[in-house]
């Protein structure tokens, strides 16, 4: 027991109402404050109750009791809130994702767009001219990627689990379905099970990573060409046997999935059987088709993706005429549909994989001409770099989670320079509403920016990922 700690597992029959939600599902409640906190000027203890809802008048069990605070789950709701939903998977509460899936889809978005505002007001000192209105889509069977960890070890005697991990926990989850993937691949789970079992090296696979791509040729009678591809990559860390590799095969065969193998590294991945296939996604408002690897980074949820890029495009308000960069470009997602729309992008990614599935999606398309890719590290950026990228009147960002924090800094030098390199306008899109928050304050305060737009995209809607798209603009 850690310092601070105190006897777990306490019933409280004191009904105490929840004020508030954190961004892992809980709720927060704070008891009334003694006399001798109220001497001290000290409000009473905050309780972070799991399963508990905003409004909600509820008892609790203590699970873990500190100095400040102390964290419970839900004992009995006395008094439910009107925006609480039932949850439809069977592993919620076990299963580490979708923690939010007891939570009204109209209240998950609401909660977002609180945070990314909160985060803007008291990280970045700056409200944007105008929020912009939430996007949504699909609330179940919209991830088409997932990462599932196999363990042989389990409660029930010889059973292989493959899932989720359970919440913060080094335990996989026992499901035997998900509602966010899409019905296919939930269905496949069980039978998942049964080929890893069935395995000489059952001990030795501890991963099965889904990428699902959108039909071969949606329009055709071959049921198999009018399906969804599915691609299975199996982490194996020990050779297959000649008997492991038949039940590959004749697992490809029964359930029409696409198997790839991954010995080491991520650089090992390969098509194991069929040997030959096609992933891809659609972008049909402009046009292009871009085909993937299962180890390519891409948007997990492919119609929240269409909406995205459209937007994103739209707030960037390219003209023909216009040069554009496309910074941390991946695969070319925003690439090649503004290269459809202007003159001339360049897309800049810093991983060498991604940048030749770039320049092979631009040729794939026929757009080779008007869209061109570099590699370089945009963590790790001056103004000598920026200068070296050329005048560009629009850029569209969309960083990882770390942000793009060193480009902000060599905007701002570039700002103090009077430099016509600065872009005129800027689309951010971000997964981490913080580091967006920190970037807007270096790009408002210091760099001359106007935030003139903002708001969130729910790409995974149950969870607490908070995805949001901004414009900034010279004044």
């Amino acid at each position: 027991m850690r310092r601070g700690d105190k006897p777990v597992n306490i019933e409280v029959t004191e009904p105490v109402r929840v004020e508030a939600l954190d961004l892992d599902a809980q709720g927060i409640a704070r008891l009334t404050p003694n006399p001798e906190e109220l001497a001290q000027g000290q409000s009473g203890k905050v309780i972070f109750i799991k399963g508990a809802l905003p409004t909600e008048l509820v008892t609790y069990t203590i699970t873990s009791d500190k100095v400040r605070f102390s964290k419970a789950k839900v004992r009995e709701i006395l008094r439910p809130a009107v925006f609480r939903a039932e949850p439809q998977c069977k592993a919620f509460g076990v299963c580490g994702g979708c923690t939010m899936q007891h939570l009204d889809i109209r209240a998950q978005v609401a909660m977002k767009q609180r945070v990314l505002e909160d985060d803007l007001q008291h990280i970045a000192k700056t409200k944007p001219e105008e929020i912009l209105r939430p996007m949504g889509g699909p609330a179940w069977e919209y991830r088409h990627r997932a990462r599932l960890s196999a363990v042989n070890r389990s409660i029930k005697k010889g059973t292989v689990l493959i899932g989720f991990h359970e919440g913060k926990s080094g335990y996989v989850a026992d499901m035997l379905a998900c509602e966010i993937l899409p019905k296919h691949v939930s269905n496949l789970l069980p039978e998942m099970r049964k080929l890893v079992m069935g395995l000489s090296i059952v001990d030795r696979m501890p991963q099965i990573e889904i990428a699902v791509g959108e039909p071969e040729d949606p329009n055709s009678d071959d049921p198999k060409k009018a399906k969804p591809v599915t691609a299975l990559v199996l982490r194996n860390l020990k050779p297959l046997t000649a008997a492991d590799e038949q039940l590959l095969r004749e697992f490809a065969d029964q359930h029409q999935v696409w198997i790839w193998l991954q010995p080491k590294g991520i650089e090992t991945v390969a098509p194991f059987y069929p040997e030959a296939g096609k992933l891809c996604y659609r972008l049909p408002e402009f046009g292009i088709e871009m085909p993937f690897k299962p180890a390519d980074f891409t948007q997990v949820n492919h119609l929240m993706n269409r909406a995205l890029v459209s937007r994103a495009i739209r707030l960037l308000e390219p003209k023909p005429s216009d040069r554009v960069l496309d910074l941390f470009c991946g695969i070319g997602n925003f690439t090649l549909p503004l290269a459809t729309k202007v003159k001339q992008v360049l897309g800049i990614e810093g991983l060498a994989s991604l940048t030749s599935r770039a320049k092979e999606n631009a040729h794939h398309n026929q757009l080779a001409d008007k869209a061109s890719f570099m590699q370089s590290d945009l963590f790790e950026v001056t103004t000598e770099t920026i200068a070296s990228w050329k005048k560009a009147e629009r850029w569209l960002m969309d960083p990882p989670r770390e942000g793009a924090m060193e480009i902000c800094k060599a905007l701002v030098e570039l700002h103090h320079q009077l430099s016509d390199l600065l872009p005129q306008r800027i689309v951010y899109v971000s997964c981490n509403p913080k580091t967006l928050a920190r970037d807007v304050e270096i790009l408002c305060h210091h760099a001359g920016y106007i935030l003139s737009s903002a708001g969130i995209i729910n790409m995974f809607p149950h969870t607490s990922h908070v995805e949001s798209i901004a414009v900034f603009e010279r004044p």
